[in-house]
């Protein structure tokens, strides 16, 4: 009887399968565009992401092969003389063992073995290729380890319209979202993590838009927010009521810098008298403010007309690279922008340039301001940022120590980030030993 049972479990089970399979598929296949619009995710998930990976699977030999990717298992004349000797099929050609396709928001991820004498910049080449094979939006391959690469797959653009997520609170300290990366993973600027960033980009690239999207982030947190626009302050006096201080011409920014210098040292004997090597080692009733420091336009820093203004700008690039390379463990940031950086404005732009480990490249008007942002982290990098084109507002490419990608960040406009910077003014902490002289 209980054979019997089982029997009839054995017969039912692939019917079931079927039955299931049946209904399901017709289903999804139905809800599919109002799945896809209204939960692009689940969407993926359900539908694109098997879809896309079976391509994958199905394309792998004859897209290595293809590509020059696959190596013969025997010599080419072994298998000649089998072939006219024996009429025996010629042997498979060896691909580069793929491991799982793993499911990203928008694409997917797998880690790829190379065969011997083979170097990641050939999966490079060959990455428009798998892209049009796998029907997807782009592939970038990157080196994971030695011998292996990884590849990632997007799916649709997720640069093409980012939408600002819905924050609840301040969020975590000095870390916020301003965009969207390449991978459709949120772009987040965390300076706990990258202290100090450069972030260039010529007129109407996105870079303004970018830093409402930083300055947005940081308004509702327990920082203080300091300014200096040597351009009158037409950019950063929007955010003036969130500010602890703004400097908008040189002399002013000299003594702003002079202050923060001072206020750094200050911050240092704190931390040396408590016997912890950071002001984060203090209690938190004992530890000092954050300040992030916003610099718009640096150029206007460091251009000179007279021997007066020779002196001041020495001052102030002298202050900021003492800012950058004490201020991460004393709880002050840097934030540089410019729509041009380059050698010519000094030796002092090049030495605060290497202090700023985070780099943000937005299209710029010359190849010098890109070669000064990403030249020194990563050529690739640099290809990437030269190819934005005037269209592409928003999209920059970031560095830093880990790595590159292409990002977008979120359109907020000059009224939102004004708006934001109002409502928030009660915030802003008052720093006495940060006050400028108009």
């Amino acid at each position: 009887m209980e054979l019997a049972s089982a029997a009839s479990a054995d017969v039912t089970w692939p019917s079931w399968v079927l039955v299931v399979a049946a209904v399901l598929v017709p289903g999804l296949l139905l809800a599919g565009p109002a799945l896809r619009s209204r939960y692009p995710g689940a969407w993926w998930l359900l539908c694109g992401f098997p879809a896309v990976a079976f391509r994958v699977v199905q394309t792998w030999r004859p897209l290595m092969a293809g590509c020059g990717l696959a190596v013969s298992r025997r010599p080419a004349l072994t298998v000649v003389s089998g072939l006219v000797g024996k009429g025996a099929p010629p042997p498979q050609p060896r691909v580069p063992r793929r491991g799982l396709i793993r499911p990203t928001s928008g694409g997917f991820v797998l880690l790829v073995r190379l065969l011997p004498g083979q170097v990641p910049e050939h999966f490079v080449k060959a990455a428009p290729a798998m892209a049009e094979s796998w029907q997807v939006h782009a592939v970038r391959v990157t080196s994971w380890k030695p011998g292996i690469v990884r590849i990632v797959a997007s799916a649709v653009d997720p640069l093409a319209d980012p939408q600002v997520p819905k924050q609840r609170g301040p969020g975590h300290l000095l870390r916020v979202t301003v965009g969207a990366l390449e991978t459709g993973a949120a772009w987040v600027i965390d300076l706990r993590r990258v202290p100090h960033w450069l972030i260039v980009g010529a007129t109407r690239s996105g870079k303004s838009t970018l830093i409402n999207a930083l300055v947005a982030g940081l308004a509702p947190q327990p920082v203080a927010l300091v300014g200096i626009d040597c351009k009158g302050g037409m950019e950063l006096s929007l955010y003036e009521p969130r500010l602890s201080a703004l400097a908008t011409n040189r002399e002013q920014a000299v003594r702003l810098l002079t202050a923060l210098v001072d206020l750094t040292l200050d911050r240092m004997s704190l931390c040396r008298a408590a016997h912890v090597r950071s002001i984060w080692g203090l209690p938190d009733k004992e530890r000092p403010i954050p300040v992030v420091v916003i610099v718009d336009e640096i150029a206007e820093l460091f251009l000179v007309a007279s021997r007066n203004e020779k002196d001041e700008a020495h001052a102030a690039g002298t202050a900021l690279i003492r800012l950058a390379q004490l201020g991460a463990a004393l709880g002050v940031f840097l934030v540089v922008a410019g729509q041009r950086v380059g050698s010519d404005l000094g030796p002092g732009v090049t030495a605060l340039r290497a202090q700023l480990g985070g780099r943000v490249c937005h299209r710029v008007a010359d190849p010098g301001t890109a070669e000064m942002a990403l030249g020194d982290l990563n050529p690739d990098a640099l290809k990437a940022a030269q190819a934005i084109a005037p269209e592409q507002a928003g999209t920059a490419v970031l560095a830093s120590g880990d790595g590159w990608e292409r990002a977008r960040s979120y359109l907020i406009t000059e009224a939102d980030a004004e708006a934001v910077a109002a409502e928030y003014a009660h915030l802003t902490p008052a720093l006495s030993e940060l006050h400028v002289e108009p």
